[in-house]
């Protein structure tokens, strides 16, 4: 009976145990089920919002990250999660507009990426205390701050939704686009302002867009890795690849379950919601 006695204890505390290490286990890795959580949903979100996957997921890396450890991570979700799209629709691409506007994209995405590099060295302009906790705003910080606001007001003004450019502005459009991409991500709406008149159909506008997009990504990583290796970034693998099949599984069940259309009181909240990230982000309290 005492043996028994025994062993019930034993077992009780070998559960409670287990459990402890279950509940340690889960908050000790909040930050991997937030940012997988927030890759999936906003996988589904950019059939609602106008924003792409990058735009929404590079604020909130930046609660995690530094901001230009964010920026990387999340190329790297948004290049692997093009690989899939680039087997679906990847060769229905147009050679022509991938080279007239591919290379200066390729070109300009290698020097944003250069810059984005190169300003993280910067010293902080000014810094502050509250409650006794120093907050510093730094070149990069701001500069990618101010990037993010004039991105989400041009999804959100009906006049930047209908500028549209000629077939000779190609080679601009793609270096604007590129350089863009390469420091701080936002390339999508630029490529799409350029590409939209370039006589495209419904299949080759999106196979040469998903192209350019993994061109760029794939230049900008490179760039990243010669510094960002030491600064964190093969550290996460896990969380990239975790985000990564987040994302993509967030595309495949957007892509089978809904109908991609724009509803706008969703995108203005992403919209508030992103320039909220980008002011808080600017004055250093990110």
């Amino acid at each position: 009976m005492g043996e028994n006695k025994v062993l019930l204890n034993k077992n009780s505390k070998s559960h409670y145990f287990n459990i402890w290490l279950f509940f340690y286990a889960f908050f000790n890795h909040m930050e991997y089920v937030i940012i997988c959580l927030v890759a999936f949903l906003t996988s589904i979100l950019t059939f609602f919002s106008g924003f792409g996957l990058g735009t929404i997921l590079m604020p909130v890396l930046a609660l995690f990250f530094p901001i230009e450890l964010a920026i990387a991570l999340t190329g790297v979700v948004h290049f692997f999660n093009n690989i899939f799209k680039l087997f679906l629709v990847g060769n229905k691409a147009n050679k022509s507009v991938l080279i007239r506007f591919g290379i200066p994209a390729i070109i300009a995405a290698y020097i944003g990426a250069w810059v984005l590099l190169n300003i993280t060295d910067l010293p902080s302009i000014h810094s502050y205390q509250i409650n006794n906790k120093l907050f510093k705003i730094t070149p990069v910080k701001l500069i990618i701050a101010i990037v993010l606001i004039v991105f989400s007001v041009i999804e959100l003004l009906p006049f930047f939704n209908k500028l549209q450019f000629n077939k000779k502005q190609l080679p601009f459009g793609g270096f604007l686009s590129g350089f863009f991409g390469g420091l701080s991500g936002h390339q999508g709406a630029l490529r799409t302002a350029f590409l939209i008149k370039s006589g495209l159909t419904k299949e080759a506008f999106i196979g040469t867009a998903v192209v350019i997009s993994s061109l760029v990504d794939f230049t900008r990583i490179s760039m990243y890795s010669t510094r960002m290796l030491n600064s964190g970034l093969y550290e996460n693998i896990p969380l990239i690849i975790s985000a990564t099949v987040a994302a993509i599984i967030g595309a495949f069940v957007g892509h089978k379950l809904l109908k991609k259309v724009t509803l706008k009181f969703i995108q203005k909240f992403v919209a508030v919601f992103l320039i909220i990230v980008s002011i808080a982000l600017g004055i250093g309290l990110i």
